[in-house]
């Protein structure tokens, strides 16, 4: 963990002070028609998170740091923040949906404001996560509409559900497609046995094979590898009753899901990708209005 105090200050694009004003309001009175003083750019990795602190006043760069992508580092930052950015802030981080999920969730939970940064540039050459949480903050004091975190709780559950059984039925196919190829170029005395099967039929009748001492070898390894390939089959259709029960049971609990799964061929598949909103694509209702550029009469 690391700290870098920083006097290092740099001129926006657009010169004068820049106000970053909520359009919204909610219950909190501190909130109502404040303005943000100070936003706090991150750029996460899969260990650590660097965090710079931008003065939306001036464009400078008040301090740097480095901590850990964990519950202690998450506490740091926070208590580190509210020490070098006490007045109203808000923070922009990168990759809300991976590397910074841990971070929003924390955020949020502490009622910090938080907005995705999304479409950042790149420098060409060797990385550098500071330059990176630098560019975040600026990035979002040069755009007037900014992306919300994805939501999480029932909405998150139901990615990650759709996401597991998506890989499972992927796997699924495959090892019925190996199965497939090597019944073609098995044994015709075992080709036989399965020809004209369904696949539950098929599965069946090669766990009940044997193989006696006196086969020979190329019998004996494709009856162990025929085995083999319907053992995984049965685990991963077993993983598939599992989880689409479990699939039903929370698209019921989210508010859309009941009208979704009544629609005539909208199943539990379906219906779990209409659900969960892509990444970045709600825009929050904080908007950063742009200063225009003094003139002389100003």
């Amino acid at each position: 963990m690391t700290l870098h105090s920083a006097a290092v200050t740099g001129d926006l694009s657009q010169t004068g002070a820049v106000r970053v004003r909520p359009r919204w309001k909610d219950n909190r009175s501190d909130h109502a028609g404040s303005e943000y003083e100070f936003v706090i750019g991150g750029d996460p990795d899969r260990d650590t998170v660097d965090l710079a602190i931008v003065d939306t006043a001036t464009g400078g760069v008040r301090a740097h740091l480095v901590s850990s992508a964990d519950g202690m580092g998450y506490a740091h930052m926070l208590g580190w923040v509210r020490q070098h950015a006490p007045g109203r802030r808000v923070w922009a981080l990168e990759g809300t949906g991976s590397f910074a999920s841990g971070l929003a969730d924390a955020l949020a939970r502490a009622g910090e404001d938080v907005v995705e940064v999304v479409g950042l540039k790149r420098i060409r050459g060797p990385n550098n996560d500071r330059l990176d949480a630098v560019r975040a903050a600026r990035t979002v004091l040069g755009r007037e509409h900014q992306a919300s975190p994805r939501a999480r709780g029932l909405r998150e559950a139901i990615r990650a559900l759709t996401a597991t059984r998506e890989a499972v039925l992927v796997s699924r196919t495959k090892a019925i497609n190996e199965l497939e190829s090597l019944i073609v170029v098995a044994p015709e005395h075992l080709r036989a046995t399965t020809r004209g099967l369904s696949l539950t039929n098929q599965l069946a009748r090669i766990e009940a094979v044997g193989t006696a001492e006196s086969a020979t070898i190329e019998h004996r390894i494709t009856v162990l590898t025929l085995q083999s390939i319907t053992t995984r089959i049965r685990f991963l259709t077993r993983q598939l009753a599992e989880l689409d029960p479990e699939l039903f049971r929370l698209l019921r609990q989210h508010p859309a899901g009941p009208a979704l799964l009544a629609q005539p061929g909208v199943g539990p598949v379906v219906a779990a990708q209409l659900v969960p909103p892509r990444r970045g694509s709600q825009r929050s209702r904080i908007r950063l209005p742009r200063r225009r550029r003094p003139t002389g009469s100003e």
